[in-house]
């Protein structure tokens, strides 16, 4: 679905300091720091959100990472390689989300499980290749067609549920929960929504739909522990 209504919140300079905690790759801006390989992981996430997987080459790839072809094969056999790679990189890259952030600290789980929601919410800001999900993007074109490509989404989107359960089933653990719902089962839901939230800004290339939508997921939490 498609639409062509004007972007209905404006656009801001800059995005909150907890968003900016897991940093963007940087659009098309090159690379410049850190390794040919980890400049090409890099330029991998950046383009593939900004671009699409199959719509992305090793050339432009090599572009924006700053390093030449040469390079570029001394590090990964092909493109399918670097994008396994990224998929990889990419769960490294969300680590601090689970690790680093001050909701991370806070006694009750169920805090903590609101505290990463309202994390995500204050993510969804400015470009929507700055946030959305270059796993999500990618195996949405591969899935059928590379099974090495699904695998390695596969995990990276797993590690976010398994990474975020221990929080939850410690939660369910302290407060109960409505309707016997279990804790890698919830995990799974928010990542459902996550995703589908990234998909309905790009229909707008807007970040408005995808925050109303994890207003929506808040709700649904608290109502599942009896605080709606």
């Amino acid at each position: 679905m498609t639409t062509n209504q004007p972007p209905s919140t404006p656009r801001r300079a800059s995005r909150p300091a907890a968003a900016r905690a897991v940093p963007p790759a940087g659009g098309g801006t090159r690379a410049t720091r850190g390794s040919a390989r980890d400049k090409l992981i890099a330029a991998a996430h950046a383009t593939v959100r900004r671009k699409g997987y199959a719509a992305t080459t090793v050339d432009e790839i090599c572009a924006v990472a700053g390093v030449t072809k040469g390079a570029f094969f001394h590090h990964f056999a092909s493109k399918e390689a670097l994008a396994v790679a990224a998929a990889e990189g990419w769960t490294e890259r969300a680590r601090p989300m689970f690790e680093m952030l001050p909701h991370t600290k806070l006694a009750d789980p169920l805090d903590r499980l609101l505290g990463h929601i309202d994390f995500r919410f204050s993510m969804l800001d400015g470009p929507v290749e700055d946030f959305t999900c270059f796993v999500g993007t990618m195996v949405q074109e591969a899935y059928a067609t590379n099974p090495a490509i699904r695998a390695a989404c596969e995990a990276s989107i797993n590690a976010y549920c398994e990474a975020l359960a221990p929080d939850i089933e410690a939660a369910i653990a302290r407060h109960g929960i409505s309707h016997g719902v279990g804790a890698m089962s919830l995990a799974r839901h928010v990542q459902a929504v996550l995703q589908g939230a990234f998909i309905m800004a790009k229909t707008t290339d807007d970040p408005a739909i995808a925050r109303d939508t994890v207003t929506h997921l808040k709700r649904y939490i608290l109502m599942l522990f009896g605080r709606g």
